[in-house]
């Protein structure tokens, strides 16, 4: 992912709503995030990680519920295995991530390598899987991929679910009420 701007801007010239645009608008905001988090401090560190936890979580299920199945097609199923592969794995120091104190040293550390994973990850989908995908797939279908993404957007957790994370089938099954349960702790913690 080479810069939050590029990754704009490669977007804007896809058809709207094209599931690449917006796993790609989805990458720029990940990226901006990660810096937002490492500057700030205190209960706005906490209050931004959360936000980039949130998004990660949602990201990351819709892409295996929507996105891959199709990629396995495209892009082969070695690419979809090493990708999922690579979203289990960050779910797990995610999940680990959401347990500690923000603004630890220990914090500090894992956050850093844990950008540089999201971030070589995103590398590989941007080069590898989501060109596949764009050209095994007509532009309205592209189109119903990114409202579909949408969709399970809304359904997906919050959180980081470990036990889920990297297979579609798992994500179909538990996301619903995974997200039923993250999204009532989210509110409760709110007020």
């Amino acid at each position: 992912m080479g810069d939050a701007q590029k990754d704009l801007d490669q977007a804007a010239r896809l058809p709207e709503g094209d599931v690449v645009a917006v796993l790609l608008e989805q990458h720029a905001r990940i990226r901006e995030l990660f810096g937002k988090v490492k500057q700030a401090g205190g209960e706005e560190k906490q209050k931004t990680f959360d936000e980039l936890r949130a998004l990660l979580a949602v990201h990351e299920t819709a892409e295996e519920m929507i996105l891959r199945p199709v990629a396995a097609d495209t892009a082969g199923k070695a690419e979809t295995d090493a990708r999922n592969k690579e979203e289990a794995e960050a779910n797990k120091v995610l999940s680990e991530l959401e347990k500690m104190d923000v603004d630890s040293a220990e914090f500090a550390r894992l956050l850093g390598e844990f950008e540089s994973s999201v971030l070589e990850h995103a590398e590989h989908e941007e080069h590898e899987e989501f060109p596949a995908v764009r050209a095994g797939c007509s532009e309205d279908q592209l189109r119903k991929m990114g409202g579909r993404l949408r969709s399970a957007e809304r359904m997906a957790p919050t959180h980081p679910h470990p036990t889920a994370a990297g297979s579609t089938s798992a994500q179909w099954l538990t996301g619903p009420f995974a997200s039923m349960v993250d999204r009532t702790k989210d509110a409760l913690s709110r007020s």
